[in-house]
Formats: C-alpha cells, structure tokens, sequence
C-alpha cells in the first residue's frame, strides 16, 4: 500500500495504517475547511535615486502587508545603533524563549545563547532569520513591542507615511502594513544614510557554524548592477522584493509587492529595470531622504550591556521599573509616539481584498506593450516552510538541479506540504541543516497535488540518513536522484 508520500518502500504495519488514515483523515479536514489562502494584489514603484523622480508606479500609495520587507527597518536601526556606537559588530545578542521559538527561515539559536550583532545582520540579509530580528529587536529595544514602536516612530522621521510596524520580522499581523512608495523610501534612505554598512545587502552567503547560508535574493549576481536589498514573502502579502541597482553612472529603487510566485516577481523586477534603468538621470545629489535625529544618547547606566548572565531561563529578567537592560534605545525614544501609536486607526484584516484588481501578469503585458520582453513564471513556486500554520514568512528556495533530494508527503494543498515541510524542518536536526525545502505540482486526476520535498543532498548517502533521521520523528520519506 503506498504511504502518504506516494512511496511503496514497505509493506506498513497495521499501526502504522492506523496513523495514515488518521493523518491523510486530518489533511482532507484541513483542507475542505481550511479559509482559502489571501490573494494579494499586485503593488510596484521604481524611483530614480539621483533625482527622486517616480519613474513607475501602480497603487504604490495602496496598503499591503511588507511580509519580511520589514527587517529593511529592522537594519535600518540597528545600523543607526551600529553608527552610533550604542552597539558593536562583535556586540553579543542574547537570544529569549520568544526569540528562539520563532517559526523558520530561522538560525535556530537556542535560548540563552548568544549572536554577535554583525552574525545577526547577516542572518537577517541572507537567510531573513526571525529569530536572529526578534532578537535583535528585543535588544536594541528592550522588548519586541518597544522596539515596533520605535520602528513606527523612525518610519514617521523618514517620510514614510503610511507603514505601521507590530513586530521585527514581518511574522503575519493583521495592523503591519505598507506601500510600495515607503518601502522604496526606506530603500533610499538604508544606501543613503549608512554607506558603510549598506555593503551587507550583497552578502551573498555567510558562514555560521557548519552551515554555509546563501541570499534568497535571485537577482544579485544575475542582473546587472543589483547590489541589494530584500525578499519578502506570506501568503498574505505574496512575494515581494525591493532592489537597488546602480550602473552607468544612474541609479534606481524599485520594489514589487504582491507577486503570485517568487519567479514571477523576479521576472517582474528584472522588467522593470531593463525598462527604467535607461530613464534615470545621471545627473543628481541621490540625496533624497532627509537625516533624521538618532534616539536619545542614554545614560551610561542605559548602556551597558547585556551578557548571557542577564538571560534567565532564556528569558530577560527584567527589573520591576527603571530602564530594560540591554535596551539600546531610552523610554524617552518611544515616549514621543506612544499616544500617536494608540490613535493609529486600525487597518480592517486582509485590507488588499478591498484593493482594486490589479494583477502580475497585467503588469507583465503593460510592460510588454511598452517595449519590454517580459515573461511571467507560472511554475508552482518553491517555498522555505514554517512550523505552524501560519503562511510562510520568506520568500521560496529555488528546487535544485542536481544531487539527491527527498520527500515526505505529497497533499492536495501547498500550505500543507509547506507546513508539513517547516515541521520536518524543526526535527530533522543536522541532518536536514543544509537542506533546500521547496514543493513541486504534479496532476492527479482531475486535481493536484503538492509534493513535499527537500533537495540539495551531494550522495546518496546523505539523503538516506536523512529519511532515516525523520523516520524516527515519525516522518514518511523516500529518496531519489534528481
């Protein structure tokens, strides 16, 4: 009898027939009673960075959640700390409970352990780790909450109108919105303000460990002049993507919300500046965004910092009153827009449904009509996976090319194969560290399934062990070659 994964290996004890009717019973009910995944629409802007001119532009002032776009503010205040010197690059991050329990893409630090600040940068460029921005925000801001405050208060300084921070990572919250025209702001203002540091945005990969972590972003190293910033992905938001490029003496900021696939954005993107990059001036100071006041140099008291002796069952052991330890940023820094927060009207949950329809593929044949060869990648998308049922929260891996790869179930709805992905993930230890998960569509019938799999194994060897891992985690798994 094949198992849940479409693999006949051997013949399932009768427990074990139990379990799958149990597990393939909970599928079905997830699936036929599951609300459908959100729809985003689609939302871009490309501005010429010399001059500040809005080259294109389509519902770049309509709300969309940033997904992990939000780590771009994330940065941005900790560079500003970095600048400061209310923290060092070899500064350590004390991770808590909260942070180490964030869903993946993840560094998967374990509470009470430590990160320097620069690791943590480079978690967050490359890998969009939500445990390494909720630590960073815990520290930086004493508590998650504080630190969304100040990210609100910094958005207001640059101009940024419209965008409300609730968290550091861009994990899904309903109030977390933006445009296409403030992202593109923040853009601007990382390259702007801090050219020191804005080199981080073409990391390429980074060690940490024995892993070897590369950039979610496709277009670095593949499109002219990119040199940056971010991805970004939920099912809410849909894939998103803000990107600098520099050449020929001119320079843009274009960003792309709501994308139906990773591929199909990337697509999108490298339109738009094949389109626009010829249109921007070389001409122009590229100073566009104004330097805003830093946070309030604190006490030396405020300042001192934290070490993993202030980490207490991997949570901060806060003192009744008086400054958070570890907080690089004062009470005053918040105080300022703590009345402005609370009167920020409440953006209704999935607001992009009221949004007029406005699709990727419209966009492609706009361009298209405009002179520009542009196709629409309308594969199934490959997709890093959570371990709860929350959308993803970063953008897809692309399936490998060759290797091994492995799969462990196959579902008629991708946010399950996703899911079931981020849980195998989460036990599959070591033995999946480096490993690549993406889903695959094939047609069954008159429906389809999603095929749960992971790749980027170098032998044969390699991919056993790991189904052999995640057996003992109670995981179906076969291997094959690519």
């Amino acid at each position: 009898m094949p198992t849940l994964n479409g693999s006949t290996e051997r013949q399932p004890t009768p427990f074990f027939k139990a379990a799958s009717r149990m597990i393939v019973a909970s599928v079905v009910a997830v699936c036929v009673f599951a609300a459908p995944a959100l729809a985003a629409n689609y939302a871009g802007i490309v501005v010429d960075a010399k001059t500040g001119k809005v080259l294109y532009s389509e519902d770049a002032d309509s709300l969309r959640y940033p997904a992990s776009l939000t780590k771009m503010m994330t940065l941005y205040l900790t560079f500003e700390a970095l600048e400061a010197g209310k923290v060092r690059k070899d500064t350590p991050v004390p991770f808590t409970k909260k942070a180490s329990a964030e869903p993946p893409s993840k560094l998967g630090v374990r509470a009470g352990q430590t990160i320097t600040v620069e690791q943590a940068i480079q978690a967050l460029v490359t890998r969009s780790a939500n445990d390494a921005a909720t630590a960073l925000g815990e520290f930086l801001g004493g508590s998650e909450d504080r630190f969304a405050r100040i990210m609100t208060s910094k958005a207001r300084a640059l101009g940024m109108t419209r965008t409300t921070y609730r968290n550091a990572n861009g994990l899904p919250n309903d109030d977390q919105m933006t445009t296409a025209r403030d992202q593109a702001r923040l853009g601007m203002a990382l390259r702007q303000h801090f050219p020191q540091y804005y080199s981080y945005f073409s990391t390429r990969s980074f060690r940490f460990g024995k892993q070897v972590i590369g950039n979610h972003n496709r277009l670095l190293g593949n499109v002219r002049g990119v040199d940056g910033i971010k991805t970004g992905y939920t099912r809410a938001a849909g894939f998103n993507l803000v990107t600098s490029a520099q050449a020929d003496g001119r320079s843009i900021v274009g960003v792309v919300l709501g994308g139906k696939s990773g591929g199909a954005r990337d697509a999108q993107m490298r339109a738009l500046v094949a389109k626009y990059m010829p249109a921007a001036s070389r001409s122009g100071s590229g100073n566009l965004v104004a330097e805003t006041q830093d946070a309030p140099t604190l006490s030396e008291a405020q300042q001192r910092p934290v070490s993993t002796a202030a980490v207490t069952g991997g949570s901060f052991n806060l003192p009744n009153s008086g400054p958070l330890p570890g907080a690089r940023y004062s009470e005053e820094t918040t105080r300022s827009v703590e009345v402005a927060y609370a009167a920020e009207p409440k953006v209704s949950a999935n607001p992009v449904l009221a949004a007029k329809p406005n699709t990727l593929e419209a966009q492609s044949q706009k361009l298209a009509a405009l002179g520009t060869n542009t196709t629409i990648d309308r594969q199934v998308t490959n997709s890093v996976a959570k371990t709860v049922s929350e959308p993803v929260t970063e953008d897809e891996v692309v399936a490998p090319s060759s290797g091994w790869i492995i799969q462990i179930g196959a579902t008629p709805d991708k946010g399950q194969a996703m899911t079931l992905l981020g849980n195998a993930k989460e036990k599959g230890g070591k033995a999946l560290s480096a490993a690549k998960p993406f889903t695959v569509a094939v047609s069954s019938g008159s429906s389809q399934l999603y095929r749960a799999r992971f790749g980027g194994f170098s032998s044969q060897d390699k991919a056993i062990n790991a189904c052999a891992a995640l057996k003992k985690k109670g995981f179906a798994c076969w291997a094959a070659a690519q």
